[in-house]
């Protein structure tokens, strides 16, 4: 990678993230202000109010307006509140007052008084503080120190300008009787809220314009040239990838003592991604015989013969520095797939170098996946790059030279909905609502099938020192259809995802292509015989078979490593 690149796709990202703040906080502040329209105030829901004393007391004013304006701001603030309250008892009237605090203090002073020093009003809670007094306090509307007040029956309302200075509310009854009980809400408006939501709108577009073109600059950069070695989206065979501990043996002859399907303890070089193949012509088919769909989003994992017993329990410590790095470079896929929308939509092309970009962040993230939480299939580190590597676990897609106009416009939500819904059964964790203090909470219950089928194979593990093959067969089979939605809604390919498993190390587009064995005769007769595929029968010319070369018409274009290129 080249290291201008990088710094350009960290600085993008940076940038953008905080203009996407920015953009919140303008969203915020704009809905704010358009509740406060025609002169009207962000208010609280009504709430009941009492003490067992002369006064309730607040001794800041943000309290009233659950925190949303404080009482202490040592400037002129350019707003106003609102108090409005009723006494509980109908023979009583109520008063409303606010004043400044020292002055508070004084009239209060040795009065028995309630002090409201806390106020949750989701759901409602208020926490009070008694202070003790003997004295009894004078009419509250014959003193001449209050800023504002509301007295009399019924309903009473009072509104503020906000002035610099220590404030305090103060409740009570009209007669100054005990005790207080009373009906309140309060609320706030500024007439700064306008000037903030255009100045966090300008700014966060600001930085956008400067984060996103870096992002796609520096995306440019690390996608040109291909994805790196090997594979079909970089025109390399995989069977050109050096071979890796606990990957299958070459297609063709057995190696001695051999048998199909066997996992490697040292693969040689060479060795591809495919399943040992019998003697004698392999996957021979039938005239118009049908072969497996291979979806053009390939993945594929191979496990470690020699796993740590007990690794597994740690490889999601050790691969924090990832998440570091994937968490910038899933916030740059975003961004590139937005303007890969665009391209596809104006011009039916995926930009090549974008395109590569993202694969790779599909397959660094499958990479760190299959090493610490989706399959803990390896003790190997995973590579900090977005090329291809001789990593255990891979991850590869063909790169469409069309892509249909019409279908980006819904094929990543309303089309993907039925897979996204399989795998948020795979990945997610089931959910329950509770009804607790007036309002239904939502609770995670357990975790994903996923997590459970990757922490049973780790237990097994623990205590037996093996990985059953089977259970990592299906853990490959669901992350390989996720890994083949997630290239379909990242607009990668417009053939649907299909619904099943292809569950295997080996993805089926990394296996040899079937070839026609030709029609029985004198030569060889193809037969049924052991192994994956059928071996050759009996006959004059049917003698030990020995390795098949790369130009053999019995082997087909891709036997063997020797095959060419894939298209």
């Amino acid at each position: 990678m080249k290291a201008g690149r990088i710094v350009m796709l960290v600085i993008g990202s940076l940038c953008a993230l905080v203009g996407l703040g920015l953009l919140a906080g303008a969203g915020f502040a704009g809905w704010v202000n358009y509740q406060q329209r025609d002169g009207r105030y962000f208010i609280t829901p009504s709430a009941p109010f009492s003490g067992n004393s002369y006064a309730l007391t607040t001794p800041r004013l943000d309290l009233m307006t659950g925190g949303g304006v404080d009482g202490g701001v040592p400037v002129d603030f350019a707003g106003s509140v609102l108090l409005r309250g009723s006494s509980t008892d109908p023979g009583k009237e109520i008063f409303i007052g606010i004043a400044p605090r020292a002055d508070v203090a004084t009239y209060l002073a040795g009065v028995r008084r309630t002090e409201i020093v806390d106020v949750r009003f989701n759901p409602f809670h208020a926490q009070y503080r008694e202070v003790a007094g003997s004295q009894i306090p004078s009419n509250p509307a014959q003193q001449t120190f209050w800023a504002a007040t509301a007295t009399g029956p019924g309903e009473q309302e009072l509104t503020w300008d906000l002035r610099s200075g220590a404030w305090a509310v103060v409740v009570m009854n009209a007669d100054a009787t005990s005790p207080v009980s009373v009906n309140l809400q309060a609320g706030a408006r500024t007439d700064l809220l306008l000037p903030v939501f255009i100045g966090l709108l300008v700014g966060g577009l600001v930085m956008l314009l400067i984060g996103v073109p870096l992002i796609v600059l520096g995306a440019v950069g690390l996608g040109r040239g291909g994805p790196g070695k090997g594979g079909t989206g970089s025109g390399v065979p995989p069977g050109y990838l050096p071979g890796q501990p606990g990957q299958p043996y070459p297609a063709g002859p057995y190696p001695p003592r051999a048998t199909p399907g066997q996992q490697n303890s040292a693969a040689p070089p060479g060795a591809i991604a495919a399943y040992a193949a019998p003697p004698g012509t392999p996957y021979p088919v039938a005239p118009r015989a049908t072969t497996p769909y291979v979806y053009p989003a390939r993945l594929h994992g191979y496990l470690d013969p020699n796993l740590s017993r007990w690794k597994w329990l740690v490889k999601w410590f050790l691969a924090i520095p990832h998440y570091f790095v994937l968490f910038i470079l899933w916030f740059a896929f975003g961004v590139v797939t937005i303007v890969a929308w665009f391209a596809i939509l104006f011009t039916g092309r995926y930009p090549r170098s974008l395109f590569n970009f993202n694969v790779g962040v599909i397959r660094w993230n499958w990479r760190v996946a299959f090493y610490a939480f989706s399959a803990i299939g390896t003790d190997v580190y995973p590579p900090f790059t977005l090329a291809r590597t001789d990593y255990p676990a891979d991850f590869d897609v063909d790169y469409p030279e069309r892509l249909s106009r019409g279908l980006v416009l819904v094929k990543s939500w309303l089309l993907a909905i039925p897979q996204l819904l399989i795998i948020s059964l795979l990945t997610g964790t089931a959910r329950t609502w509770e009804y607790r203090n007036g309002e239904w909470v939502q609770h995670g219950v357990g975790i994903s099938l996923l997590g459970l089928l990757v922490l049973i194979a780790g237990v097994i593990l623990l205590f037996t020192g093996q990985y059953r093959q089977g259970l990592f067969d299906l853990l490959l089979g669901l992350n390989r259809w996720i890994h083949r939605v997630m290239a379909y809604v990242a607009l990668m390919r417009d053939e649907y995802p299909p619904f099943h498993l292809d569950m295997g190390p080996v993805d089926p587009g990394e296996l040899p292509v079937p070839t026609y064995a030709g029609p029985a005769g004198p030569g060889p007769a193809v037969g049924p015989g052991p192994g994956p595929g059928p071996a050759v029968g009996p006959g004059p010319a049917a003698g030990p078979a020995g390795p098949v070369g790369p130009g053999s018409a019995e082997t087909g274009p891709a036997a063997g490593p020797g095959g060419p290129p894939r298209s």
